[in-house]
C-alpha cells in the first residue's frame, strides 16, 4: 500500500513539474515569434517610403551644369500685402501663375565658370559650392544665353512674381522665405561673418529651395516700379514694359534683417555688379503641372 502510494505520488509531482516547465517556455516562444513577424514587416515599410523619395517628378537636374531644379505648382496668392506701410509692398489683388521649375541653390562660382571661363566674385576664395557675386543684371543675361547655347532647355530668371511665389512656399504669409526665424534661413550682417558662405548650409523652404533669404541678393526679370501691383496682369505678371533700374530681391550677406523679408522690393541698374540670383526654365520647357518637361 505504501509502494503503490508513494508511486502515485512520485508520478503526480512529475506530472507537475512537466507542467512547470511546458508553461514557462510558451511564453518565450510566443515573444520570439511575434518579434520576428513584426521586424520583416518594418523593413517592407521603409523600403516603399524610400522607393517613392526616389522616383519623385518634382526634381530634375541639369546635364550640362549640374543644376538641380524644384517643380514649383502653379497657384494663386496674395502678392505684397494689404495696408502695407510700406508702398510699393502694398498689394490689390491676387496673383495667378503658372508652375515652373525654380533653380534649388544660387548659380554657384564653378557653374559660372563653366560657362563663363572666369570668376568675378569678390568672395573667389570661399571656393566653388560659394554663390558667384559681383554680377550685374546684364552680365546675368551673357550667362543665360550661353548656357542656353550649350542645351536643349531655356533657361531664365525668375520674375518677380515667381520669386515671391517661390520663396514663400506657394504665397503663405511668412516673414522670411520660409518662416519667421532668420538666422536658421539666411546668412545677413548679424551672422555672415561679413561674407558669403556655400549654398545650402541654412535651412530650405518647404518646397526645397535654400537661401532665398540672404547669402547674396538675386536679380529677377522685372523692371522695377513702385506701382507694380497696380501695373501688372494678374496672370504670369512680368512687371513693367520698361524703367531704369531692375528688380533685385532676398537681401544678402550685408544687409540688416528687414532687407531679407520675403515681401521686399528694390531695384538698381542693370550694370551694377553686385549680386547674382538662380535660374528657372523657361515656359517652353514646362508642358503641364507634374513636373514633366
Amino acid at each position: 500500500m505504501k509502494k503503490t502510494t508513494l508511486l502515485i505520488g512520485f508520478i503526480f509531482l512529475t506530472h507537475l513539474f512537466l507542467l512547470s516547465a511546458c508553461t514557462s517556455i510558451t511564453p518565450k516562444k510566443v515573444i520570439a515569434v511575434k518579434t520576428e513577424k513584426k521586424k520583416p514587416s518594418s523593413i517592407r515599410s521603409i523600403k516603399v517610403k524610400q522607393k517613392k523619395s526616389a522616383t519623385t517628378k518634382n526634381t530634375w537636374i541639369d546635364p550640362v551644369t549640374k543644376m538641380n531644379f524644384i517643380w514649383v505648382e502653379g497657384g494663386r496668392f496674395q502678392m505684397g500685402k494689404k495696408n502695407a506701410a510700406i508702398r510699393d509692398e502694398q498689394s490689390v489683388d491676387r496673383v495667378k501663375l503658372d508652375g515652373f521649375w525654380m533653380a534649388k541653390y544660387e548659380v554657384t562660382q564653378a557653374q559660372w565658370k563653366q560657362i563663363m571661363g572666369s570668376n568675378p566674385s569678390e568672395f573667389s576664395t570661399c571656393g566653388n559650392t560659394c554663390p558667384v557675386e559681383n554680377i550685374s543684371w546684364n552680365d546675368a543675361q551673357d550667362f543665360i544665353a550661353k548656357l542656353n547655347r550649350q542645351g536643349q532647355n531655356k533657361f531664365r530668371l525668375p520674375t518677380e512674381a515667381e520669386w515671391e511665389y517661390a520663396c514663400r512656399e506657394r504665397g503663405k504669409n511668412q516673414t522670411y522665405c520660409g518662416g519667421n526665424s532668420i538666422n536658421s534661413l539666411g546668412w545677413y550682417k548679424n551672422n555672415s561673418s561679413k561674407k558669403t558662405h556655400w549654398v545650402g548650409l541654412k535651412t530650405p523652404n518647404s518646397l526645397g529651395l535654400y537661401d532665398m533669404s540672404g547669402n547674396v541678393s538675386e536679380w529677377v526679370s522685372d523692371w522695377y516700379s513702385a506701382d507694380y501691383y497696380k501695373k501688372s496682369s494678374r496672370k504670369n505678371p512680368n512687371g513693367s514694359s520698361s524703367g531704369h533700374y531692375r528688380v533685385f530681391r532676398g537681401g544678402s550677406w550685408f544687409n540688416k534683417k528687414d532687407m531679407l523679408r520675403a515681401r521686399n522690393r528694390a531695384g538698381n541698374e542693370p550694370a551694377f555688379d553686385d549680386f547674382m540670383g538662380r535660374m528657372v526654365l523657361g515656359w517652353l520647357n514646362v508642358i503641364n503641372n507634374n513636373g514633366s518637361t
